[in-house]
């Protein structure tokens, strides 16, 4: 919701559309607010049930609505835009280029696979409908491997696609077997894949319910991962030929995988992709085109650090009752985590989109094996899955092949720093943050003590969350995650709170060193 008449500057930037939220937007301007922004969806489960406000499919400007209305007691205009608008709008108004500067983009999410091209008079044209349903069909072969899945919507979960994208380094890279190479082409090939390809449909196949943990379904998951972005790079190699940008939006713009390999690709000047690539980025989407309606202009300023404000429901009074309270030093947490302390770290308001970048953070020393095992058991995720590591700028060719900054988690680099083995992937690589001093200062400052207690200014940082819920954002629940998964206290803004000798509730009995 935004006044159009407001500064771009003031530009609410919110992820979600809550009480809070709106009363928080209200507050920015300087009265009730002109436009309220609802971004288009469906009544039910897929893309091609009934719509909801523009709906979910239509790239150009007059898949818009606006009408009138009130809300909050005032009258109010409510513009509507559909859900593949708000990828293409969030990717182009958080993006580094000009105001009508012409780019290529592309969406590709659980039923989008599209490029496009903005004009410089900021309008889309579609150039290629590639492929229906990528997310969707890339997470389908994890549902017909694993046995516990359920039939119903051809056992589709969110969770899927995190886990699809871990196996795949697992793969020793063998040539495509008959029986893989039918599997794919026929998923691939399929219309509406959740809706036409239940998991018995596919019990033909010798992976069916074979265990996603399975050699034989790391060698897939990679070979399938391949045929995808394939498919996308050769009408990229014969479409995309104008020398513009790349941006990148919907849920598969989180495939580190897939974003190295487009910016590795040679055929773009420059690649980007905002944090909030999938679904986490839609609201911002929607009101960055109804700027562009109501006043011409498609591009915001933000932060990453833009989400909702952290609730203190509980004070220092009662912490002190479990927690040692201290003020907060970071020198002495920089040597909590080397002697194998696991730190909750929570900083101002929250990350926008689904990566942890240093405000709802676990944070460990990332020397050790162990240390990987036990963040998996403390957010009780699979033992495959990696953990990714954050490091400072100014250090992040020392410790891994790479140049410059990756601020959003979004690539892959190789480890090149033997000692952190906590942070790589049995393929060598890592997902890595990078972080300066201007971007998050207290972090860095946090590395930089860290280094100059082991030599290397790198964590560990995965998300601080519940699973399958957002980033835990209250005092209650940071204190109940803490002591219920054994995490040896947290950083809470300006003071350190480590669980009391006696207190603590971990499963497996264990503190400290792993």
């Amino acid at each position: 919701m935004f006044s159009h008449e407001a500064e771009k500057d003031s530009f609410p930037r919110y992820g979600e559309l809550s009480p809070s939220a709106i009363l928080d937007a209200m507050a920015l301007l300087d009265g009730p607010p002109d436009v309220v922004c609802l971004s288009g969806w469906v009544k039910g489960f897929h893309s091609a049930e009934p719509p909801l406000g523009a709906g979910y499919f239509g790239f150009d400007e007059t898949t818009t609505q606006v009408s009138g209305g009130r809300m909050l007691g005032h009258p109010v205009r409510t513009f509507s835009s559909t859900h593949e608008r708000s990828h293409l709008l969030s990717a182009y108004g958080m993006s580094d280029l000009e105001n009508g500067a012409p780019c290529y983009a592309l969406v590709w999410e659980g039923n989008i696979g599209s490029f496009y091209e903005f004009t410089s008079d900021l309008r889309i044209r579609r150039l290629s409908s590639v492929l229906e349903d990528p997310g969707n069909k890339y997470q389908h072969i994890f549902a017909l491997a694993d046995p516990s899945s359920s039939a119903q919507h051809g056992g589709f979960r969110f969770s899927n696609a995190g886990k699809m994208m871990a196996l795949t380094g697992f793969a020793r890279k063998t040539p495509v077997s008959r029986a893989e190479g039918e599997l794919i082409d026929y998923i691939l090939d399929q219309p509406s894949i959740l809706l036409t390809t239940p998991k018995e449909k596919l019990a033909w196949s010798p992976f069916h319910d074979i265990g996603v943990e399975s050699q034989e379904f790391k060698e897939l998951a990679a070979k399938h991962s391949a045929a995808i972005f394939e498919r996308f790079l050769t009408v990229a190699e014969r479409e995309l030929t104008g020398g513009l940008p790349l941006l990148i939006a919907g849920g598969c713009g989180l495939n580190c995988d897939w974003n190295s390999q487009w910016r590795d690709s040679g055929l773009f000047p420059e690649v980007f992709i905002p944090p909030c690539p999938d679904d986490s980025g839609s609201a911002i989407g929607t009101a960055i085109d109804a700027q562009l309606y109501f006043t011409g202009d498609a591009k915001i300023s933000w932060d990453v650090y833009s989400g909702p404000r952290f609730a203190h429901d509980r004070t220092h009074e009662e912490l002190g009752e479990v927690f040692d309270v201290s003020a907060l030093d970071l020198g002495q947490v920089a040597r909590l985590l080397a002697s194998g302390s696991v730190l909750a770290w929570v900083q101002g308001k929250c990350e926008m989109g689904p990566r942890a970048l240093g405000n709802r953070s676990l944070l460990a020393a990332p020397f050790e094996e162990g240390t990987r095992d036990r963040l998996n058991f403390i957010k009780q995720r699979e033992s495959y899955r990696p953990i990714a590591p954050v490091c400072r700028e100014e250090d992040v060719s020392e410790h891994f092949v790479w140049d410059g900054p990756s601020p959003y988690m979004l690539y892959f680099q190789k480890v090149r720093d033997t000692r952190l083995r906590a942070v790589t992937h049995v393929d060598g690589t890592a997902r890595a943050q990078t972080v300066n001093a201007g971007q998050n200062p207290r972090l860095h400052g946090l590395l930089s003590a860290f280094r100059r207690e082991t030599g290397a200014g790198v964590l560990c940082n995965t998300s601080l969350n519940l699973p399958g819920r957002g980033f835990i954002n209250s005092t209650g629940d940071l204190v109940a995650h803490v002591l219920d998964r054994g995490i040896d206290g947290f950083v809470l803004d300006d003071h350190l709170f480590l669980i009391r000798a006696g207190r603590s509730g971990r499963a497996d009995g264990q503190a400290g060193r792993t």
